[in-house]
């Protein structure tokens, strides 16, 4: 069944790619214009078995606003996000470029998603689960809130996936992202309209624990 999956990895994506050549190319010159600086941002996460690989997006935020601002956390207005880069974003166009990480076997079309080194290294045994699987463009999390979940929902969520895993899941996910990331584009940021407050949660998650023991 694993080769199923993969299977339909390499069709679909080599047929995505085909059919958005045009637009992503025109995305590139949009993206190239506005600051004149790098299309594509090239950055680690932690994939299958906790192996690291380099995942590839649109870049929709200035040249090195991760050493800069809220670092590697976003946030809705935030003021390193360029102006293309906020279209890109709100629509899920930014991922794109990840089709070749899935045709490159690094990724799948859907999965838990690309996490980051400092997340897994945060992980209990329950959490390191979701690494059974590779990473995803898309996943069960993104269609049921993305970042409107908190880390601990999204994650039992990616568990929940990696056992019950099957084609016909896969493709009902598939179906259920053109939904909510180009129609409804819900989730976007979170509640708080920041996104990956992991270890704010995981801080959050441990006082709660020593309360209960207390």
């Amino acid at each position: 069944m694993k080769g199923g999956k993969r299977a339909v990895d390499v069709v679909l994506a080599s047929a995505m790619l085909g059919l958005l050549a045009i637009p992503l190319l025109l995305l590139a010159v949009a993206i190239k214009l506005a600051d004149r600086g790098p299309v594509l941002f090239r950055q680690e996460r932690i994939g299958r078995g906790g192996r690291p690989f380099h995942v590839w997006k649109l870049r929709t935020m200035e040249v090195g606003a991760t050493e800069r601002g809220l670092g590697l956390t976003v946030a809705a207005n935030d003021e390193r996000i360029t102006a293309v880069g906020r279209v890109l974003r709100s629509w899920g166009l930014d991922e794109l470029p990840q089709l070749i990480n899935v045709l490159a076997g690094t990724m799948s079309l859907v999965g838990p998603r690309p996490t980051l080194r400092y997340q897994v290294d945060q992980y209990d045994v329950h959490q390191r689960r979701r690494l059974e699987m590779k990473p995803g463009l898309t996943s069960l999390a993104v269609v049921s809130g993305r970042n409107a979940l908190s880390w601990p929902e999204r994650i039992d969520l990616d568990v929940w996936y990696v056992d019950h895993w099957s084609l016909g899941l896969d493709l009902r996910i598939l179906v259920r992202t053109v939904w909510h990331v180009l129609v409804l584009r819900d989730g976007l940021y979170g509640p708080e309209g920041v996104n990956d407050a992991f270890l704010r949660e995981q801080e959050r998650s441990s006082t709660e624990d020593r309360s209960d023991d207390g």
